[in-house]
C-alpha cells in the first residue's frame, strides 16, 4: 500500500488513474490530479488527510475523497501499479 501512495505522491500534479473500493463496497475508477486549487471556493476540508486523499476528478470537475486503505491500483504514465 505504501508504494502506491508514494507513486501517487510522485505524480506532481499530473494526471493519474486510481482504482479503489467506495464506502458502499463498489469499485470505482477515478481519473484525476492532486493539488488542483482552481475550483476551491473557500473553507477547509473536513476529511482526515491521514486516511483520505483529496483528488480532483477531471471527468466530473469535482473533488473526491479516496480512502487510502482501499486503493487497489494506480495507473501513471504507461505503467500500472498494484
Amino acid at each position: 500500500m505504501k508504494n502506491l501512495l508514494e507513486i501517487i505522491g510522485k505524480t506532481s500534479g499530473k494526471f493519474f488513474t486510481v482504482v479503489f473500493t467506495k464506502k458502499d463496497g463498489t469499485e470505482r475508477v477515478l481519473n484525476g490530479r492532486l493539488g488542483v486549487v482552481s475550483k476551491l471556493k473557500g473553507g477547509q476540508t473536513m476529511v482526515n488527510k491521514d486516511q483520505f486523499l483529496v483528488v480532483f476528478d477531471v471527468q466530473i470537475g469535482q473533488y473526491r475523497s479516496v480512502n487510502k486503505d482501499t486503493i487497489k491500483e494506480v495507473r501513471f504514465g504507461k505503467e500500472i501499479f498494484r
